[in-house]
């Protein structure tokens, strides 16, 4: 095997590994310039460089060793290639991966086994993919900025910045953006609830998309709300994003949109707030689209702020306990009070002892009241007003989606202040709506901060089931916003 890749020594100090594209990495192993055993020492290379980012909580050389030079033999004996031959993947540590550990990000699931892999992780890893690792998180999923101080492996606490590691990563699925914008795999797996795939990908320069809710299973994957969550990828580019999800869901991958077919509209309630440094490249790729032929739409969406408000926090405080039991009970063998007894994060933590647990909520007038009404008014109530909101918005100016800046500042500060109420709020603002109400969304990086080189990202957001026409737009605008 040795004599078979000797071409590829020298090849392999000039790969720029930030920016390989699985259609690339499966070019260069199909063409044999590059096996699959020596493609994943440099990544693996790259991870051991880069630990003090904090991106995985575990990874397993050895196994994926063994995969690599399954597909190598498989290689050499003329067989076809599967469409991820040799592509390493990083899983958020809150999806089940059989051979790995499943710790949600916190000490009280840091033991549990799963015996069975994710449906939605078993398809790639049938298609070739080969899992190295299990990427950190914000602690169970419930916050935004990765800073999680339940499970640490060096002296820095939580999952930093891959441009800056004076700053958060984002979250929840931090290490999962932060492995693929730092170069340590090509192609990782989060969920996202409210945020935690565009979000950290925004934040490290990364692409990321949150599918439809309902559009990839999640069975074998720890909860927060049934009727928010989804998983979603992170790649390098949306060619890459829209290969993954074809796989998932078996759908045709759409072609690109031509600019001038595209309709996309701009609602105020997403450009408040904004840092300057945002609302500077934001604009600039706005007018770039515009230059382009996309049709930019102002639109008014007056209750949008006010439905979405009275409908997020019902909707995670109630079915972030019912779900998370249900989960425990099926899984494993610890009870919710002993894993909240364990939570290590203040702002986790606070959460689950305020509100989770008694199943109370802060309502208008600043006192505790039951969750449940609420809950009940949000789900058969507000959620089908604020779909409507959206529907009927659509319609009444021909949009194909909305587009906006995936968060509203750039990445805070790594500190004791970064899962403040008031970051949390800022962070979310633009991604909470579509989260309430299983919108597709896409996020696409624009270009850096001048200060910090900190990277922002842009979001589209379409209806419900529109993936592949959000896939094929995001192909088009990528393209035009290369140069920015």
């Amino acid at each position: 095997m040795v004599s078979t890749y000797q071409k590829s020594t020298n090849f392999n100090q000039d790969l720029n590994l930030l920016n390989l594209s699985v259609k690339e990495i499966s070019n260069l192993i199909q063409e044999r310039k590059i096996s699959c055993e020596s493609l994943l020492q440099l990544y693996f290379s790259n991870i051991e460089k880069m630990q003090s980012l904090n991106a995985f909580i575990t990874v397993d050389q050895d196994s994926a060793l063994q995969q690599a030079k399954f597909w190598d033999k498989h290689i050499l004996e003329g067989r076809k290639c599967p469409a991820l031959i040799g592509v390493l993947i990083a899983v958020k540590d809150n999806i089940h991966v059989a051979g790995f550990t499943n710790s949600a990000g916190t000490r009280a699931l840091a033991q549990y086994r799963p015996d069975l892999t994710a449906p939605i992780i078993q398809k790639l890893i049938d298609q070739g993919a080969i899992v190295v690792g299990k990427a950190h998180m914000h602690e169970l999923a419930f916050g935004v900025t990765g800073y999680n101080l339940a499970i640490q492996h060096t002296d820095v606490i939580g999952t930093r910045n891959a441009r800056n590691p004076l700053h958060i990563s984002g979250g929840s699925s931090s290490g999962s953006a932060v492995a693929v914008a730092a170069g340590m795999v090509p192609i990782s797996i989060g969920t996202d609830t409210g945020a935690s795939v565009r979000l950290p990908c925004a934040l490290n320069g990364c692409v990321g998309f949150r599918p439809t809710v309902g559009r990839y299973v999640q069975e074998g994957i720890t909860p927060i709300s049934h009727t928010r969550d989804t998983a979603g990828p992170m790649a390098h580019t949306v060619s890459d994003i829209a290969l993954i999800d074809h796989i998932i869901t078996q759908q045709a991958i759409q072609a690109p949109i031509p600019a001038h077919k595209i309709r996309l509209g701009v609602s105020q309630y997403f450009w408040e707030n904004l840092d300057n440094e945002v609302n500077h490249q934001a604009c600039l790729a706005i007018e770039r689209l515009k230059s382009a032929g996309v049709k930019i739409i102002p639109v008014e969406m007056p209750s949008l702020a006010e439905l979405n408000h009275a409908i997020s926090f019902p909707i995670v405080i109630y079915e972030g306990k019912y779900d998370l039991i249900e989960y425990l009970n099926k899984y494993t063998q610890i009870g919710l009070e002993s894993l909240v007894d364990q939570i290590a994060s203040p702002d986790v933590r606070a959460l689950f002892i305020n509100n989770i647990l008694p199943e109370l909520i802060t309502n208008a007038e600043g006192c505790l009241t039951s969750v449940i009404p609420l809950y009940q008014k949000a789900i058969h109530v507000l959620r089908p007003q604020l779909l409507n909101l959206y529907e009927e918005t659509f319609k009444a100016h021909n949009l194909n989606a909305l587009v906006f800046p995936t968060s509203p500042i750039v990445a805070p500060l790594a500190n004791g202040e970064a899962s403040s109420i008031e970051n949390f709020q800022k962070l979310i603002q633009n991604t909470d709506p579509g989260s309430n109400i299983g919108l597709p969304g896409l996020s696409i990086p624009i270009g850096n901060s001048k200060e910090g080189n900190l990277a922002i990202g842009l979001e589209i957001d379409g209806l419900p089931h529109t993936d592949g026409e959000i896939l094929a737009i995001g192909s088009t605008l990528e393209v035009l916003l290369a140069e920015l």
